[in-house]
């Protein structure tokens, strides 16, 4: 008999999120099993549990999914739980905290779209504020968009925080090959008026971007917002907006809401999930590879 397929959901919080193992199960997952509060010290038993309990072979059906809130604990875990491997027992880790890595490989993907679509340009070159940038989702999509070359600035209410994270993502997920800077709140209405690409990644519910500053913004190209909860995070962008011009834009901006961003978020996480039942080898995966599957999905709709 085959053994069944076990994907050990594990969470540094109390709760391991729902949505995660819906969309598990939903990629072909037969059991999804959660582990909570989860701390760091712990990957290496957790690991070699998983990976001893089974033979070489029907280990291509066990695999290891990390959740919680961290970023940065989140990829530390990646790296512990592949440094814990001990081939030819080894098992494909996904790491996607909060659902941060492909909610921004889904946003970085749509944004990158709408500057080839209707801009005949790429993301090579572009300034683009991070507004609320200090979280799970703009840390991320600020990586992948320099990465990608463009010029990377996290604002934040607070200038000290919004400085910590820029060294976090330089330093720590972009290995010190990126330079990401930061910026207060207080300053946007400045820096707005040199910025391409505009991603709202803050709590739901809260304005980050007014219509006077989308007004004031004059290179402005895309925007895009991944609050779903009225207010919008950037006026005149409305969740089901999907490349849509923004009203009140003199630049001719377009704006990307939450729900089509969502969207490609959804199919990113699936097929990741689904590569990890798939493929022969071992892999490990984050926002960067969440960046290709996303791109490819767009790819394929455009």
């Amino acid at each position: 008999m085959e053994k069944p397929y076990i994907l050990h959901m594990l969470t540094t919080a109390k709760n391991l999120s729902p949505f995660d193992v819906n969309m598990a199960m939903d990629a072909g997952w037969v059991s999804a099993v959660p582990y909570i509060n989860v701390e760091l010290g712990e990957i290496q038993g957790l690991v070699q549990d998983a990976i001893f309990s089974r033979s070489a072979k029907n280990l291509k059906r066990t695999a290891i999914f990390i959740g919680g809130r961290d970023t940065k604990l989140a990829m530390d875990m990646l790296k512990m739980a592949k440094k814990s491997m001990v081939p030819p027992f080894e098992v494909s880790v996904f790491a996607d905290p909060s659902g941060a890595f492909t909610t921004a490989a889904g946003m970085m993907a749509a944004v990158e779209r709408e500057l080839m679509t209707k801009f005949n340009t790429t993301l090579a070159g572009k300034n683009m504020l991070a507004l609320g940038g200090t979280g799970p989702v703009g840390q991320a999509a600020a990586v992948i968009a320099a990465k990608a070359g463009a010029h990377v600035r996290i604002i934040g209410r607070q200038l000290e925080k919004a400085q910590q994270a820029a060294g976090l993502c330089s330093n720590e997920f972009g290995e010190g090959k990126i330079n990401i800077t930061a910026g207060a709140d207080i300053e946007k209405g400045h820096f707005i008026k040199t910025a391409d690409i505009v991603v709202a990644t803050g709590a739901a519910g809260i304005e980050l971007l007014n219509a006077e500053l989308v007004a004031s913004a004059p290179r402005l190209k895309v925007a895009a917002d991944v609050n779903a909860v009225p207010p919008a995070g950037i006026a005149g962008v409305d969740a089901f907006h999907n490349g849509v011009i923004i009203a009140g834009s003199k630049s001719g901006a377009v704006g990307i809401g939450a729900l089509a961003i969502g969207n490609i978020k959804y199919q990113a996480q699936n097929r990741l999930l689904k590569q990890m039942i798939e493929t022969d080898k071992p892999i490990y995966l984050h926002f960067e590879h969440a960046f290709e599957v996303a791109r490819a999905y767009v790819k394929s709709t455009s």
